[in-house]
């Protein structure tokens, strides 16, 4: 067990120096680590025109006038604007945990949402519109036409508010504007409320717009800020005042919409190849979570499996709970508590990428706990006893006699947790961790193309898998060989 502590302590100082150092190495460059003082800005970069991604100059970066408008606010206050890209749900927990100063994404400022945060002046105004399919035309022409239909909303928005208000409507609220227009090109849902000006950048030949006048047409756009946060707040509407007088905020619309771009009708390989260094950056991301989380997984594991085995009944109580508790609870449950619960409680913000290695630790000690527990008990009991006879100590005989012969049966299924680890790392992305799922998702948004940029990953994917597979399967036959000499 000292050993086993030592190990501990060692790797644990090994991740805290990768999770600070490896993020630098793979980041774009966007920021610069001056030490200045710095405006952190949220944001859900697939509501173009106002935050979307662009590649400009072979280089992806967040545009939109939201994020001019957050430039303006920046040199007021003669500070770096970073950005932090997320779901638009997730917007407001970051906002009230500190890990953003100010969130501006279209955002309605609602009496619901004032009771949470403090909004700045209003900004932007515009109407909402209902999207259909053009083979629909004529079919929905008032309010009334929408009641029992299929509605496809974004997740915590005032369309999702005004959705709910319509008689016998089956919401799909998701995060995402290009995947709510997805469902709607495959006829999933029958209709989408959205912005007129988000809109704009989804019409063509198949998505067109009905003549319904939607209720509470003059919707307003607001900046949220932490409550009690005066001082900000104050600096943002002296900005927000500063840019209507100067009509720099019509400016900023206009340009933002020219930057905007059709359906891209490259195909799967000229895709790929357009936007290789988005899912280089993603596989660096996730080859990084998966092989941190399985090696304190593997040490989480160990920790549990010999509480599970120990004579002390607290132990093992302990180390059952451990399991059942990890084992019956979502992974994206246990991701949400340690990246927003631990925050808005105790205050303790970990970062994306160390809340992700975290949480994939503790949900694949759980099961290797299991694993270890099957392999040890598949060692034969007269081993230690004799062991035990020779004058070695219980935990002496367990590290050099008992675990070595455990590990090497159980390797196959420690090879088999790394694959699923590998594969259920892409949830993280939904903190905004840039691996490969948030790269394809980027990916999409930029070309709108809701098939391509998924088979890209799904074949990033099996090749990482496939190769690990076989890597894993050789080292086993290398340890089979040595058994039969």
């Amino acid at each position: 067990m000292k050993l086993i502590s030592r190990y501990t302590m060692m790797l644990l100082a090994f991740v805290l120096m990768l999770t600070v150092a490896v993020p630098t190495v793979l980041a774009s460059g966007t920021t610069d680590n001056s030490g200045g003082k710095k405006l952190v800005l949220g944001t859900s970069a697939d509501f173009a025109p106002y935050e979307f991604h662009k590649v400009i100059d072979g280089k992806d970066e967040i545009v939109g006038f939201d994020i001019e408008i957050a430039k303006e606010i920046a040199a007021d206050l003669g500070a770096e604007l970073v950005i932090e890209d997320m779901g638009f749900d997730g917007l407001l927990p970051a906002l009230q945990s500190g890990r953003v100063d100010l969130v501006i994404s279209g955002m309605t400022p609602t009496e619901e949402r004032k009771k949470s945060i403090d909004f700045s002046d209003t900004y932007y105004k515009s109407k909402q519109v209902i999207m259909i399919r053009t083979e629909d035309a004529g079919k929905y022409l008032t309010m009334a036409d929408l009641q029992n239909e299929k509605i496809g909303v974004q997740k915590g928005s005032i369309q999702e508010t005004i959705g709910q208000g319509i008689p016998g409507a089956q919401l799909t609220a998701l995060d995402k504007i290009s995947d709510i227009v997805l469902q709607l090109q495959t006829n999933r849902v029958n209709a989408a409320i959205v912005e007129d000006t988000v809109a704009a950048g989804y019409l063509d030949d198949a998505i067109g717009l009905a003549p319904i006048v939607v209720d509470g047409e003059q919707v307003e756009a607001a900046i949220g800020i932490r409550k009690g946060n005066t001082e900000l707040l104050n600096a943002v509407n002296s900005t927000l005042d500063r840019l209507k007088s100067e009509n720099r905020i019509e400016e900023m619309v206009t340009e933002a919409s020219q930057l905007m771009v059709g359906k891209d009708t490259k195909n799967i390989f000229e895709v790929f190849w357009a936007y290789k260094s988005f899912y280089a950056k993603g596989i660096g991301y996730t080859l990084l979570l998966s092989a941190l989380g399985v090696l304190f997984g593997v040490i989480i594991g160990l920790i549990i499996c010999m509480f599970r085995m120990h004579d002390m009944a607290i132990l093992r109580w302990i180390g059952t709970a451990y399991v059942e508790l990890i084992r019956g609870t979502p992974m994206l449950v246990q991701l949400m508590i340690i990246y927003y619960g631990l925050s808005l409680t105790f205050g303790i913000n970990f970062s994306a990428l160390q809340a992700g290695v975290i949480t994939l630790s503790i949900n694949s000690g759980a099961y290797l706990a299991e694993i270890f527990r099957a392999g040890v008990q598949g060692v034969d009991r007269g081993q230690l006893e004799a062991a035990r006879s020779l004058g070695m100590g219980r935990g002496a005989a367990m590290r050099y006699i008992i675990l070595p012969q455990a590990f090497k049966a159980v390797l196959p299924a420690i090879g088999n947790e790394f694959v699923t680890i590998i594969k259920e790392s892409s949830i993280i992305s939904i903190i905004g961790m840039v691996d490969i799922m948030y790269q394809a998702s980027v990916v999409k948004n930029i070309t709108y193309q809701g098939m391509n940029p998924f088979l890209i990953a799904a074949a990033i994917y099996f090749v990482m898998t496939f190769i690990l597979s076989k890597l894993l399967g050789r080292l086993e036959r290398k340890l089979n060989a040595s058994d039969r000499r």
